[in-house]
């Protein structure tokens, strides 16, 4: 009975453990919960795989990227490698490869396809939730 309790409060130990360190990812949270119109010209890039654009919103923006069809991606532009903000420019796709976003205060780079870091941080983007109706409508939320 004893093991049975000592493994419990184990277990517990280990899960409030790790949920302390997903909560301490650099770059802050905000709460986000936008829906867009692909089909606005605004958006028109996103009408296409491999298009991407900027949304207000997050901590320094947000980019999206349309990775299929029905399937697209949304990460704050704000980059991990500056966590107090002190960079002016937010992350942005390179010009020589468009899957990659540069940090220009700090040579970070990111995955646009996945948010992982490439090069200069430790950690990945802070990431978005995506829905999209398959239609003309996607929202990004958290």
């Amino acid at each position: 009975m004893m093991k049975n309790l000592l493994f419990i409060c184990f277990g517990i130990f280990l899960l409030s453990s790790k949920c302390n360190n997903l909560n301490q990812h650099p770059v802050p949270f905000v709460p986000v919960d936008i829906t867009i119109d692909i089909q606005l010209p605004s958006y028109s890039d996103l009408q296409g795989v491999g298009g991407w654009s900027y949304l207000n919103g997050g901590s320094r923006g947000i980019i999206v990227y349309r990775k299929g069809i029905d399937e697209f991606v949304a990460f704050d532009r704000h980059s991990p490698a500056d966590p107090d903000g002190i960079c002016p420019a937010a992350l942005y796709p390179d010009p020589q490869n468009f899957l990659q976003l540069l940090d220009s205060c700090n040579s970070a780079v990111f995955s646009l396809y996945d948010g992982s870091p490439i090069g200069g941080s430790a950690y990945g983007l802070r990431q978005y939730a995506t829905q999209f109706n398959g239609n003309n409508l996607l929202r990004v939320y958290n």
